[in-house]
């Protein structure tokens, strides 16, 4: 069996080394479900303290990524998650509605970043400070501790939906395609929490008008 990969400082302490104080890891939760928000974790670590056991969200249980919350939280010099709301999704796109919700998570730490470590390919930030780090999440230790703040955020938002829309699961599924939710779908329609021009609903025995992307935020959501 391949030895785990545990994530690290090593990317944080080579920045730090060459004059950068504020290092922010950032990673979404979101981006593949049917509904509810897309969610934004940003994390500013400590030198001199550690928590272990930080893993990349997706290698962790619920019942972990919930023990680990409060102690990364209590843990992080700074820390913030930014969201884009299902609305929000919908008017702007994915790829506008993930630079939204980064910029949303970076405000709200507070402190100007000197560098941001990114997983995945893609920039979503900008700024011209920005590293990207394929699988970052299991590497770097700052984009695994703004994983699990993202996704146990972006799961309690989904657990608390749940008992507004019975029979969704999205205290189970959390939003996310499964069998008991594409029936429910197919049986009663989208929720308002749905994202309503995702090509899942071309699918659906019924349609709905979808949202006007000439209507602003506040009247679509009026």
């Amino acid at each position: 069996m391949a030895r785990q990969v545990v994530p690290s400082l090593s990317v944080e302490r080579s920045l730090w080394d060459a004059g950068h104080d504020v290092i922010v890891g950032v990673d979404e939760v979101g981006r593949g479900a049917w509904a509810g928000p897309l969610t934004i974790g940003a994390a500013v670590l400590p030198r001199d303290k550690r928590v272990y056991k930080v893993r990349d969200s997706k290698m962790l249980t619920e019942k972990a990524r919930e023990q680990l919350f409060d102690r990364i939280a209590s843990w992080c010099v700074a820390w913030s998650v930014g969201h884009a709301s299902q609305v929000e999704c919908d008017l702007l796109g994915m790829s506008a509605a993930q630079r939204l919700a980064a910029k949303r998570a970076i405000e709200g730490l507070g402190v100007k970043p000197d560098q941001v470590l990114i997983d995945g390919k893609w920039d979503f930030v900008g700024g011209g400070n920005t590293r990207r780090i394929v699988k970052g999440d299991a590497k770097c230790l700052s984009i695994a501790a703004a994983s699990v703040l993202a996704k146990v955020t972006r799961d309690r938002i989904m657990r608390d939906e749940a008992q507004h829309f019975p029979g969704y699961d999205f205290d189970l599924n959390k939003g996310y395609p499964c069998p008991r939710h594409k029936m429910a779908l197919k049986a009663w329609g989208p929720t308002s929490i749905h994202r309503r021009t995702w090509v899942f609903m071309d699918h659906l025995p019924w349609s709905l008008p979808r949202p006007n992307p000439q209507l602003s935020l506040f009247e679509e959501s009026a």
